[in-house]
């Protein structure tokens, strides 16, 4: 992967064909698609290609909805998704058809689009291509200013004083991809879609507290609660879509002044789980996760997807999981080892696991992982690496660990190189976060090897002096760091470094 293309958590999707299937139920492209075949030559649209106002009426009652303020909105909501889909096309022309041509659309009505028969005919690909475009609209009506925002800069003639609202439409489409985005890696981050909705304050402190700021002023604070109030109508509007499940801000939080809002925001963290629902909770959904992460690629992201690999070779499978969080690389394996003959597999990710390169511990690590998914058929392959300097090591720990007979006592200069690379791949893995663990390893590798470090810098291995200098700065014994930093100085003047 190129390393100045960010890359975010792989994402486990459903099948397309499931994908499509929640597009099509997706409320708001339901109504879009109802409303296409409910509309005919005698539907008459404006210059824009909008619902005639008279006839938004019409188009409620075929939607199921009371003709109402509320059920007319909804009608011409699902009409320019029908319209920016293509699933109805407007013709509005200034010129009357020509004589003979009757039948042709007049000036100002619709037929039938291209789109509409893909509903039911098209490939599970097109139904999503055409919920891609359904869920551009719903974007762009969700980065539009509210109506009652609109209602105070609109003058006597019907003109909206744009200056007057203070609406950059451009800052407010990129805050919406911004906070679709971190909610996006919030819910990948744990290797999978997350099965609990991440709350409305936590989302806008998300984007809105600085990481060095330990405690939120009520400058920002307030910020945060006009950000999720801002986000409330936002998610409100995306839902139908399909995009999201959105569980809306309490009303009587609404009605409290703003510095009470703030306050709220800022304690919901420590409120109980009742009242942190308050707030608002959302999640996205599969379609969702689909949705987002499309746009994300779009923009230069990587967003890798788990089972993208099955297809690929044992060097692909185990470079692409090395950053992988532990359960979406076993997953992604699972994946790759499905319709495979298992030896044969056992053998190309040995293969793969050899190597001097700085990533070769890791991938080394995700072998070892591997191998356990293939089970007991791995186990002549295994045995074939025995002597082999690099990978014996690993190979007795994977058949102990299987109680296998026979495993032959590792040499004592295997153990100490096994334990260099097992390091150097947990240093890698752990990207210099959450060494807790890294540094109990480092102290029973210690505690169990007396003379641990005088072994351990004569280990002909590529990344000896870099885990030696690790081991001194994790061990919180003072006497063994101090032995750790002179074993790695001799092994930087052994190596010429």
């Amino acid at each position: 992967m190129s390393p100045d293309r960010p890359t975010l958590p792989p994402v486990r999707l459903p099948s397309e064909a499931e994908l499509a299937r929640d597009a099509l139920a997706a409320p708001l492209l339901v109504r879009a698609v109802r409303l296409a075949r409910w509309a005919g030559p005698e539907t008459r649209v404006d210059q824009d290609g909008e619902l005639d106002e008279g006839q938004l009426a019409a188009a409620a009652v075929a939607l199921g909805l009371i003709p109402d303020e509320d059920g007319q909105a909804y009608a011409g909501e699902a009409w320019r998704v029908a319209l920016d889909t293509g699933l109805v096309l407007a013709d509005v022309s200034d010129e009357e058809p020509p004589a003979g041509e009757a039948d042709e659309p007049r000036a100002g009505t619709v037929t039938a689009g291209e789109q509409l028969p893909l509903v039911t005919g098209g490939a599970p690909g097109d139904v999503l291509a055409l919920w891609r475009d359904a869920l551009e609209t719903a974007l762009a009506d969700a980065a539009a200013p509210l109506f009652d925002d609109l209602a105070e800069v609109t003058g006597e003639d019907g003109e909206i004083d744009l200056d007057a609202l203070d609406w950059d439409p451009e800052q407010e489409a990129d805050f919406l991809d911004a906070v679709l985005g971190n909610l996006y890696l919030l819910t990948v981050s744990g290797g999978g879609p997350a099965d609990s909705a991440v709350p409305l304050p936590a989302l806008a402190a998300s984007m809105l507290v600085p990481d060095d700021m330990r405690e939120p002023t009520d400058d920002v604070l307030e910020q945060v609660s006009e950000a999720m109030m801002r986000l409330d109508d936002q998610f409100r509007v995306l839902e139908p879509i399909g995009l999201v499940e959105y569980q809306p801000v309490d009303e009587a939080l609404m009605a409290e002044e703003p510095d009470d809002a703030a306050e709220a925001a800022g304690a919901a963290d420590a409120a109980t789980e009742e009242d942190v629902q308050r707030y608002g909770m959302v999640r996205l959904t599969p379609l969702g996760l689909y949705g987002v992460r499309t746009r994300l690629v779009e923009a230069g992201l990587t967003a890798p997807v788990i089972g993208e690999l099955a297809d690929k070779d044992a060097d692909a499978l185990l470079g692409g999981v090395a950053d992988y969080p532990e359960a979406a690389a076993l997953a992604e394996t699972a994946a790759w080892l499905v319709g495979r003959d298992p030896a044969g597999a056992a053998r190309d990710l040995l293969a793969a696991a050899r190597g001097v390169d700085a990533r070769a511990p890791l991938r080394r690590l995700h072998c070892q992982q591997a191998l356990t998914l293939v089970g007991a058929d791995a186990e002549p392959a295994v045995r074939e690496v025995l002597d082999d300097p690099r990978l014996g090591g690993l190979a007795r720990v994977w058949l102990a660990e299987r109680g296998a007979p026979d495993v032959p006592p590792p040499p004592e200069a295997m153990i100490f190189w096994l334990a260099v690379d097992t390091i150097a791949a947990q240093l890698d893995a752990a990207g210099g976060e959450d060494l807790d663990e890294l540094r109990d390893l480092v102290e029973g590798l210690t505690g169990q090897h007396g003379g641990f470090f005088d072994a351990a810098w004569r280990v002909d291995h590529p990344a000896t002096p870099e885990v030696l200098e690790a081991m001194g700065r994790l061990h919180r014994d003072k006497t063994m760091a101090k032995e750790a930093r002179k074993a790695a100085f001799k092994a930087r003047s052994k190596s010429g470094a």
